[in-house]
This record gives structure tokens, C-alpha cells and sequence, in this order.
């Protein structure tokens, strides 16, 4: 068989429409809408200015269920925010504290945690209003937060409350909000992302620092004691369903990298330009930042995201080879966005409705 990557990216294989679902909120108005999955439940998310929309998709992403949301504590430009497996709590990620509420809003816990601001702010807000016009709040960089996919627990990324500006990792009682387990990270992030694992015990964590060299974690919870493997120059794109390897890119977009779980030990690398012609008028590929894994022998990647005229792709992961090129019934804006086994997402190109997929010959 011809290795020509020219060959490889010819072929054509046919994504199958499973459901479109319309955002909740508008698109001028908040962030793009993302799917949060586990076993069983499938959620898309949506965050307003005011308020966060949840959308339950059940787990084939057919089964359309209730819509609802939260009050947001403070707008969105200040944090990051995640939804319980069963869509009755929010957690919100803000510059000065981690707050779980809630559809009426009230606050079930609070955890205070370091500013986020550049300029160091010890002070111990009382509310969001306290710092609401201090332009160097605006411009905070942000932590993140995940649920387990049991709902049992919240990790979250946060800066040390005593000891600013170091960051730190937290696994949370999802009940209440108290620490079980935290660890130091050495990162010196802006913002930051989590990566579930289908075994609640483990969770990836991408944290972006600005330069080529910002580093993933891949942390495990053993119930008493939480540690990580560090992996520098990666971010992280998605988990494979068994949970036994999860894909990656770098800030420089040169390749995809495959690592084990547990471990975290790298298992191979796909280079875009050996495999993937060039747009035109580029001097070569490179691959879009996010990506989906909803197959253990196919992940879904993308090249020219950023553009008009997105290409996606199908590539093996167990070899590491591009397998060709996904073709779509309908009109695809952006990367590929992860969506769970079986399945990942596009948005629509007005940005109104997110289209799920799964590839039509898949057994």
C-alpha cells in the first residue's frame, strides 16, 4: 500500500448526522457551547453573560431532555464554569473563588482560593461587586474545574490562598466543598482546561502558560493521596472511551502525540506535514488545537480550523496513521469538539446549532 500522505488524504470517509441540537443562548451574546459526557449522561453547555444553559442530550446524543440553567455569579469573562453529571449543580471557577450553586442560585459551598490578577491581590473579597471595575481583575488570567464522571468529586485548578501567586491542584467533596486531596502544580498558568477519565480517579489538566513549553497533567486520586505525571510542550485534546490513552498537540501545532493511562508515558507522534498537504497558500499543516477521540481504533483532528473551509480527519490511533478525511452532509465550522464515545461534535456555521456525528461505518 502507497504511504504517500497525498494518497492517505484523498480518501473520503462519511460522517453520519446523529442529531443537531439549536444553543440555547446566542452566539453574540456568550461562549461557544461544548459537550460534557460520562458514562451515561451526555450535556451540552452553554455559558451567557448571566446565566449558564444546560441542554441534556442522554447518552446517544438522540434523546433530547429538559433544558435548564444557572444564575452565574459574576460574567463570564471572569472564570470557567463545569455541571454535575446530573445537571442539578453548577461549579463555578471565578479569579478569587470556586462556587457551587444551584438552578435557583443558592450557593451550596464556596471555596475562596489566590487572585488570578497579574498584580498581587491579597485582599478577601466578599462578593464579586468588591472588584467587579478593577480593570486588573478584568484582565485575570483563569483556573479551571471538572466533575468526576460519578459526580462524586470536583478537581480544580486554583492559585494558593496563603502562598500567591503558586498554583495548585484540588480534589473536592462534591457535596460540600472540602479539600480531599491537593497538590502543588509548579505551573504558572492564564487559563486552564480539565480532561475527564471515565475512572473518576484519574483526570488530565491542561494549563496554558503562553509559551511552547506549557505543560499537561495527568493526575490520579487514590482516595488519600493525589500526585501526577507532568508532561511538558502538550495540550491535550481528548480521552479514548476506554480511558487507556488520551491524544494530544502541541502550542506549536506540529504533531498529534498519544499517551498511555496510567502512566502517561507517550506512545507515538503523527507529524501534520508528512501526512497532510498544505492549504493553500500555507507552507504546511497544522493540526487545530482541539480534537475528538470517540473510537479506540479513530480520532476525529482537523488542520486549518481558522479558516472557511476546515479539513477533518480520520486518524488511527493504535498506528498512529492518517486514515483520510471525514466528509460532511452539512455545512462545519472550527475543529472537531469532543463529545464522548461514539460521537463528536461540530458547530453549525452561523454558530446556532451544534451538529453530533459518528462515522458511518463504524461496527
Amino acid at each position: 500500500m502507497s504511504t504517500d500522505p497525498i494518497d492517505a488524504a484523498a480518501v473520503a470517509h462519511t460522517a453520519r448526522l446523529v442529531a443537531t441540537v439549536p444553543t440555547p443562548l446566542g452566539a453574540a451574546d456568550a461562549d461557544a457551547p461544548r459537550i460534557q459526557y460520562g458514562p451515561g449522561h451526555r450535556l451540552l453547555v452553554q455559558r451567557g453573560d448571566d446565566e449558564l444553559a444546560v441542554v441534556g442530550l442522554g447518552p446517544t446524543g438522540q434523546e433530547h431532555g429538559a433544558e435548564f440553567r444557572f444564575p452565574a455569579p459574576w460574567p463570564r469573562p471572569f472564570g470557567d464554569v463545569t455541571v454535575s453529571p446530573t445537571g442539578d449543580l453548577a461549579v463555578f471557577s471565578g479569579v478569587h473563588a470556586v462556587r457551587a450553586v444551584d438552578r435557583t442560585g443558592k450557593v451550596h459551598w464556596e471555596l475562596p482560593h489566590g487572585c488570578w490578577s497579574a498584580a498581587k491581590c491579597t485582599a478577601v473579597h466578599a462578593s464579586f461587586e468588591e472588584y467587579a471595575d478593577d480593570p486588573r481583575h478584568r484582565r485575570a488570567g483563569r483556573g479551571s474545574a471538572a466533575f468526576s464522571p460519578d459526580g462524586k468529586l470536583v478537581w480544580a485548578h486554583v492559585r494558593h490562598a496563603q502562598d500567591w501567586p503558586h498554583e495548585e491542584w484540588l480534589v473536592l467533596d462534591a457535596a460540600d466543598g472540602s479539600v480531599l486531596g491537593r497538590t502543588r502544580t509548579s505551573t504558572v498558568g492564564s487559563a486552564s482546561a480539565h480532561f475527564p477519565h471515565p475512572d473518576g480517579s484519574y483526570m488530565g489538566l491542561t494549563v496554558g502558560e503562553g509559551h511552547e513549553d506549557s505543560p499537561s497533567l495527568w493526575g490520579h486520586w487514590d482516595g488519600t493521596h493525589l500526585g501526577f505525571e507532568r508532561i511538558e510542550g502538550v495540550l491535550l485534546q481528548d480521552v479514548s472511551p476506554s480511558g487507556g490513552h488520551f491524544l494530544c498537540t502541541d502550542p506549536g501545532q506540529w504533531a498529534l502525540y498519544l499517551h498511555e493511562s496510567p502512566g502517561a508515558q507517550e506512545a507515538g507522534r503523527l507529524n501534520a506535514r508528512d501526512v497532510v498537504p498544505p492549504a493553500p497558500g500555507e507552507d504546511m499543516a497544522r493540526w487545530d488545537y482541539e480534537g475528538a477521540y470517540p473510537y479506540e481504533d479513530g480520532a476525529v483532528v482537523s488542520t486549518d480550523g481558522h479558516t472557511a473551509e476546515p479539513r477533518h480527519w480520520l486518524v488511527d490511533p493504535g498506528t498512529l496513521a492518517l486514515r483520510g478525511r471525514i466528509v460532511y452532509s452539512l455545512p462545519v465550522s472550527g475543529s472537531p469538539l469532543r463529545a464522548g464515545p461514539g460521537l463528536w461534535a461540530t458547530l453549525a456555521e452561523d454558530r446556532t446549532a451544534v451538529h453530533l456525528w459518528s462515522l458511518a461505518d463504524a461496527s
